[in-house]
């Protein structure tokens, strides 16, 4: 009775502090969180890594550094604090959780599965699906044999043939360039920085195809990193089933906020798929769906690709260069997250419109219909509809959608709930 009242008040006492910081500091884009450091941490009895990582399955596949800060307790969910609280349910896509690299000092995170339990175990049956009945089966073992990771270990360039047939959207037409930058810029690996691939043990190469295979999730964030200023959260880490990023709350808890927020955010996601068509280092970006968890926004604001899992890439600078006839090889990889029936889209039919229909037809109508006095209302409608038509040629949804923009712009008000380009507004004639 005396732990469960000291845990009690504990607790209420948080709540307290909790809500009388947040009325000092609100804004539109905080989210609450529990500060892990200051909360009484018991060490559960289950096992983690085994249970809820998967690292019993393939360890060399999914095993990264990252994974000794779980077992360090220096990555913390945020419901993992004393011993009568278990970890979450492990059906859930993501999680919100508390990183620190020093014991001290805490951030938000985001802990976010790269495939559900049920993609995971549905390939774990067909990987184990090869061996004879009765035979136990270990994962490593039987990828490891296969045709594809053999032609890996003896490559010495991640080349296109290599990556036929992955279902990731990333690789459907892949160009040298693009591969290159994947293997120079890949994370978990020490001495990166070379397009060669001999840097990289055996074990490293499992994991960069069997990561590929799954979810290309992580490796966009590593190789188009937010530093450089491209629109993706940080990345700070994978293990097992979950990646670890900078936390954002998804888009779809901002469809009932106000107008200035709203007009805000429908702005900048706009401006982001304008980017992701056009860039400095010429990747034609495209979305092969969207929906309310694509995007997400940070505390201060400011929007960002939550979930890059689909989107593909087309090299403007070097072309397609794979035939649809290539395409159709495929192989245990090519089925560790989805449907081994289901038939790639060809890359010629990838459009300049796909990514403005989408966002128009799926994501602006829910952010800002009914949310503004006429007749800019009306307007706003008005250019949703042809912005969505996929009737219409790239260059009446382009215009469509460039109109919207300059129609939001007027409605941008310069204030410090929007922290990320305030106080930087005050010196434009923007606003």
């Amino acid at each position: 009775m005396g732990r469960w009242m000291y845990y009690l008040c504990s607790n209420v006492l948080g709540l307290l502090i909790l809500l009388q910081f947040l009325t000092l500091n609100w804004s539109p884009f905080l989210e609450a969180t529990v500060f892990p450091s200051s909360v009484p941490h018991v060490k559960p009895s289950y096992s983690f890594g085994r249970t809820f990582l998967g690292l019993d399955k393939c360890n060399a596949c999914i095993g990264t550094s990252i994974c000794k800060k779980f077992f360090k307790e220096e990555i913390r969910f945020d419901n993992w604090l004393a011993s009568h609280l278990k970890l979450p349910p492990d059906y859930l896509p993501s999680y919100s959780g508390n990183y620190t690299d020093d014991a001290k000092i805490w951030r938000l995170v985001e802990i976010s599965r790269l495939t559900t339990k049920y993609q995971h175990d549905q390939a774990d049956k067909r990987i184990c699906a090869s061996l004879p009945k009765g035979k136990s089966c270990s994962i490593e073992h039987v990828l490891r044999k296969t045709e594809r990771f053999q032609k890996w270990l003896k490559a010495k360039r991640l080349t296109p043939d290599l990556v036929q047939g992955l279902p990731s959207p990333m690789l459907r037409c892949p160009s040298q360039r693009l591969l290159d930058r994947i293997v120079r810029r890949y994370a978990e690996v020490p001495d990166a920085g070379s397009i060669y691939m001999d840097h990289l043990t055996d074990r490293d190469k499992l994991r960069l195809l069997y990561t590929l295979s799954v979810n290309a999730h992580p490796i966009l964030l590593q190789i188009f990193p937010e530093a450089e200023g491209w629109p993706f959260p940080k990345y700070l880490g994978s293990c097992g089933r979950l990646i670890v990023t900078a936390s954002t709350r998804p888009l779809k808890e901002f469809y009932s906020s106000p107008p200035e927020v709203a007009a805000d955010l429908a702005l900048q996601l706009l401006s982001i798929v304008n980017s992701m068509r056009n860039n400095d280092m010429n990747y034609f970006f495209y979305f092969v769906n969207v929906d309310a968890g694509t995007f997400g926004i940070f505390s201060n604001g400011l929007l960002f690709i939550r979930d890059a899992s689909t989107l593909g890439i087309i090299d403007k600078q070097e072309g397609l260069q794979l035939t649809d006839g290539q395409q159709e090889y495929k192989d245990i990889f090519s089925c560790l997250a989805s449907d081994c029936q289901s038939a790639f889209p060809s890359c010629n039919s990838v459009t300049e419109k796909q990514s403005l229909i989408m966002v128009c037809q799926e994501l602006l109508p829910k952010l800002l219909k009914g949310k503004f006095l006429q007749p800019v209302q009306e307007k706003i409608d008005r250019f949703l509809r042809l912005c969505a038509d996929s009737f219409r040629a790239d260059q009446e949804v382009s215009d469509s959608a460039g109109k919207l923009i300059e129609l939001l712009k007027s409605l941008q008000s310069c204030d410090s709930h929007f922290a990320y380009r305030y106080p930087d507004c005050k010196y434009s004639d923007k606003y």
